[in-house]
């Protein structure tokens, strides 16, 4: 990108308001200077964040790549969730400490200094291991280019979803004869749906589990319906904020309206709740393996389209290669292949309730058997997501900004128009605010796909 090289004491400046502790944990975590696993002749060094079942999802598909692939040697290491993730993979790269190969949620690639933090995907190779373009949804491929290079391989998108009991809704008469809830377009139709299904639960439990406490959550929802709404974050340019303060306002109330006509317990458990009995909740779609492992009679959807436009909150855990002076040669094309095999093996990654990126997938009938991840599929052709711009993303700057404001409006401390009048105030100055990690604005970033 024509931009110079960010040494390590730079980026350590740069990144002092980011979460440090244990920054350089990366350094015991292999330098290339172990030997090489028995019959393999080249190592990849793969860093992720999945814990819990996503975590063993993982290991499974990077045992079946070992198998197929016995000449390379897979090294994988699993680091914290969130911001001290992105800092190592951040400080080994300017360091020229980094793996082959990472993972990163797509919203988060425009602000890693793509060029500098990372190295693009060679489409050549790519192609050669059965991975092009025409495998993923248009929409979702235009997300991880960058100044004409793509910089991430999506592996899934994952969404928030409508959960709820099919046994209550049944009672309350929203259930259809294919056995899901029936379709709701409106804020009208939503809460006459509410109103039923609280007349048909159980007593002491709340209608709706919303987060309402949580500013990742209220954030997520938030962008679900503003984009529901046709709202827009930036212009093109990344200069000017065109962020609707009414339309705002009208999301804000929405989702206040579940705490004020007594439909949600603000603070209670949500899959707790939901598990003995509340009939609905809303939750990404990594809540399947919970809610079937505990045998409940559910559906999913994706979150319901009361302001007429279908729009659910999504990102994307995607594939990156992290910035390696001089990169290519056997380890780099180990990388590739290692990648380009977990995306096309995708099934196992679903079952973890994550909708896998590469589409062909979709098609088969091991997947169109998954259920419920069968109901919400339609999620991927229509995704809301954050702006394409350097503080967006998850665990990102704009959502540690703005969800703890939805979360005052939601929870009744602040008024939704003061509130929406706030959030457009802080976009301003987030706009015009310096990526630390390259030293730019959005404006200046070159995040144009």
């Amino acid at each position: 990108m024509g931009r110079p090289g960010l040494n390590r004491r730079q980026l350590l400046a740069g990144i002092g308001g980011l979460t440090v502790a244990g920054s350089f944990g990366f350094a015991a975590l292999g330098t290339g200077a172990d030997a090489l696993a028995s019959g393999a002749d080249t190592r990849v060094r793969y860093w992720n964040l999945f814990s819990g079942g996503d975590g063993a999802n993982m290991i499974t598909m990077l045992d079946s790549f070992r198998k197929d692939n016995p000449g390379i040697d897979v090294k994988d290491s699993t680091l914290q969730w969130g911001n001290p993730f992105y800092t190592k993979l951040a400080m080994a790269a300017a360091g020229n400490r980094a793996p082959e190969l990472g993972v990163m949620h797509l919203g988060r690639v425009t602000g890693f200094s793509p060029g500098r933090l990372l190295d693009p995907w060679d489409l050549g190779l790519l192609a050669e291991y059965g991975v092009n373009e025409a495998d993923f949804n248009p929409a979702l491929w235009k997300r991880a280019v960058i100044d004409g290079k793509l910089y991430a391989l999506p592996l899934d998108v994952h969404v928030q979803l409508c959960f709820y009991r099919k046994d209550v809704l049944k009672k309350a008469d929203l259930l259809g004869d294919d056995g899901r809830m029936v379709p709701v377009t409106s804020t009208t139709e939503w809460f006459d749906a509410l109103k039923k299904a609280k007349k048909a639960q159980k007593k002491g439990l709340q209608t709706i589990g919303l987060w309402t406490n949580d500013q990742n959550f209220q954030w997520w929802f938030f962008v679900t319906f503003y984009t529901q709404l046709g709202g827009t974050w930036f212009n093109a340019a990344g200069t000017e904020v065109t962020f609707d303060t009414d339309k705002a306002t009208q999301v804000l109330e929405f989702l206040r309206r579940h705490v004020t006509d007594g439909y949600v317990i603000p603070g209670a458990p949500t899959g707790e709740q939901f598990v003995n009995g509340a009939p609905f909740t809303w939750e990404g779609n990594w809540s399947v393996p919970v809610f079937s492992g505990a045998g409940l009679d559910y559906g999913a959807m994706p979150l319901p389209p009361v302001f007429g436009r279908q729009a659910t909150h999504a990102e994307s855990h995607a594939f990156v290669l992290p910035h390696q002076a001089g990169r290519g040669g056997a380890a780099n094309e180990a990388a590739h292949r290692l990648a380009a095999y977990v995306v096309k093996h995708a099934q196992q990654w679903a079952a973890g309730g994550h909708i896998p990126a590469y589409t062909p997938t979709l098609s088969t009938d091991a997947y169109k058997k998954l259920s419920p991840q069968n109901e919400y599929v339609s999620a991927m052709d229509h995704q809301a997501t954050e702006p394409k711009v350097w503080f967006a993303g998850s665990t990102g700057v704009l959502a540690q900004d703005l969800g703890p404001v939805v979360v005052s409006s939601t929870t009744g401390s602040a008024k939704p128009d003061a509130v929406a009048r706030r959030m457009k105030s802080r976009l301003t100055t987030l706009l015009a605010s310096k990526n630390p990690m390259d030293g730019t604005t959005a404006a200046q970033g070159g995040a144009v796909a």
